[in-house]
């Protein structure tokens, strides 16, 4: 039997006129019917590329498809090469017989149109159905992908849902057509763990009653331990190994694929450093095992991390009180609302000077509008918030701008919160230029330059624009923005919810350094919760806006109280026999 998806021998280069760049060099895949491959790599190691060149959707020029072919093989169909296939014929083929599901949904999805007619303009241009049977199909499906309220989610706008729940509208739009082959680029990435595990058993019945195939992206090797049949490892543009699931964990043979597994945070007790893919791959001639050489870096770094957030935990920095915040619902005909939604219900908490108290909790319980409201971008229906023991509700504008050099925000979706007109080095500058720090061009330049270095990017990067950069890359930029003020708290909102393993312990070990350099606090909202169990001195759990457990991270994660906490953390993937 032929498989489903052939690739054989790919490349693609993106031209300028400044470089070649190889994106792609000589990969080969084979994807089957009924089966799950996973595809796993750093962020610019190709993923991408490769799964928006099965669908053609990579503008030529820039792209070049230097050799290589891309066949695909229906049943009862002879097999097509996608490479250079008419585009009458690819359009024919793209979201009815392979379908995809993006890494970011609010760019994916239109902002002036509703999320249900979003679904019903798919299945109405692949599907020959009446308008009414693509609304019954589209809240149907809306339901088997766990979205709160389908009737009502029928009727939103994108901004109007969480970040968890745009992107299960995108999982809907693309799988309402039943496709032969379905390509998930990173699509549970902006989902809390229960959903996760719902979305992900919801693709393998999917999968399995369809008999499709599925190209599984991501960064997350706990969620391709548990979905996938076959594993690709790709570096730099290459596969560097291939085998089933259950060999590639079990008895990896590159020293990159034992990278990958060995810095995964779950792994690692608190207050040590992360081993990074560096450690493994920049040493030449080594014997000994990678797995073994990452206990060992983290041995060494052992001395270099301090304890000192729990020398001042009675000197609170910020102070929450009673904090309501609602927003109006529906507006009757003079304009007042009629009902109100409490997104923040009743909570009170403290964070202490050089603490990281950790945030977790669904998608829509109140975890970013919290964060928000703390950094005075949303304003408190009722309640107090207090930091450094001055009330900062009502602050005038000078004020605010006072206040923004000593808190921050790293934004959970980079894209949006980048202006693609800005370069990423005046993004990270501009900060800096609006304060009133590092008052000369030559001064931030330099700053900019450091900063970018700091978050793993080259500083000859500074001219480039957000879109030239992997969904990774730009948040590593964020984080790099957040730096430039050099703040003294700051909400990490999914700071690292879409970086990879590798890059997320580069960026997490570098969270911890600042914050023993600079005695940064922090508010650290993850959906991950070995992440937050990793990085956090506390952890609270929020649940429709309220909180429902507080206390110290290791006892919230392996002796949980609450029966909601204990579902979350039973949600949470692992690689077998880690």
């Amino acid at each position: 039997m032929h498989p489903l998806l052939s690739i054989e021998n790919l490349s693609v280069d993106f031209i300028t006129e400044q470089q070649v760049t190889n994106a792609v060099k000589n990969i080969s895949l084979q994807v089957n019917r009924g089966e799950i491959l996973g595809v796993v790599g750093e962020s610019g190691s190709g993923k991408s590329v490769t799964s928006l060149a099965i669908l053609q959707l990579l503008p030529q020029p820039p792209a070049n498809y230097k050799n290589g072919r891309i066949i695909f093989h229906e049943q009862d169909s002879l097999p097509v090469n996608l490479v250079g296939a008419n585009s009458r014929l690819i359009r024919a083929i793209r979201g009815s017989k392979i379908a995809m599901i993006f890494q970011e949904p609010m760019t994916s999805l239109n902002p002036v149109m509703n999320c249900g007619k979003q679904v019903m303009e798919a299945l109405l241009i692949h599907k020959k159905i009446s308008s009414a049977d693509a609304r019954k199909q589209t809240i149907e499906w809306f339901e088997k992908v766990k979205l709160p309220e389908p009737e009502k989610i029928f009727s939103r706008y994108p901004h109007e849902l969480s970040g968890g729940q745009k992107q299960r509208v995108m999982i809907a739009m693309a799988m309402c057509c039943h496709p032969s082959l379905l390509i998930c680029d990173e699509p549970t990435t902006a989902l809390d763990v229960t959903v996760q595990k719902t979305i992900l058993n919801l693709i393998r019945e999917l999968q399995q009653q369809e008999n499709m195939g599925v190209i599984f992206i991501t960064h997350d090797l706990g969620v391709v331990a548990e979905i996938a049949d076959r594993v690709a490892i790709m570096y730099k543009g290459e596969i560097v190994e291939q085998n089933t699931a259950f060999n590639i964990f079990n008895n990896p043979q590159n020293s990159y694929t034992k990278a990958l597994i060995a810095c995964r945070p779950a792994q690692h007790p608190k207050n040590e450093s992360l081993p990074t893919v560096s450690d493994f791959m920049g040493i030449e001639g080594r014997t000994d095992n990678p797995e073994d050489q990452g206990r060992k870096v983290v041995e060494n770094k052992r001395h270099e991390v301090s304890n000192d957030h729990t020398q001042e935990r009675n000197d609170s920095i910020v102070r929450v009180e009673n904090l309501v915040v609602k927003f109006a619902g529906k507006l009757n005909l003079f304009g007042k609302p009629k009902s109100y939604f409490t997104a923040v219900d009743d909570v009170s908490f403290e964070i202490f000077k050089g603490e990281t108290l950790g945030l977790v909790g669904e998608s829509g319980c109140g975890k970013t509008t919290l964060g928000r409201a703390l950094l005075c971008l949303i304003e408190p229906t009722s309640g107090k918030i207090t930091y450094n023991n001055s009330n900062i509700s009502g602050l005038s504008k000078e004020q605010l701008i006072d206040l923004r050099k000593e808190v921050q925000l790293i934004f959970q979706d980079p894209y949006s919160s980048l202006n693609p007109r800005l370069t990423i080095g005046d993004a990270i500058a501009e900060p800096m230029k609006v304060t009133g720090i590092e008052k000369n061009i030559r001064e931030r330049k330099k700053k900019v330059a450091d900063l970018l270095e700091r978050v793993s990017l080259s500083p000859a990067m500074i001219n480039r624009y957000p879109h030239e950069f992997s969904g990774g890359q730009r948040q590593r930029i964020v984080i790099a923005r957040a730096l430039s003020m050099n703040p003294g708290f700051i909400v990490c909102d999914e700071s690292v919810s879409a970086l990879d393993v590798s890059v997320q312990a580069q960026v997490l070990n570098l969270l911890n350094e600042l914050k023993r350099e600079l005695g940064l606090t922090m508010l650290f909202i993850s959906h991950d919760l070995s992440v937050i169990r990793y990085m956090c001195d506390r952890i609270m759990v929020m649940k429709k806006g309220k909180i429902i457990e507080a206390g110290a991270a290791e006892d919230v994660y392996y002796r949980p109280r609450n029966s909601y906490t204990k579902e979350l953390i039973e949600a949470v993937p692992s690689i077998p026999g880690k």
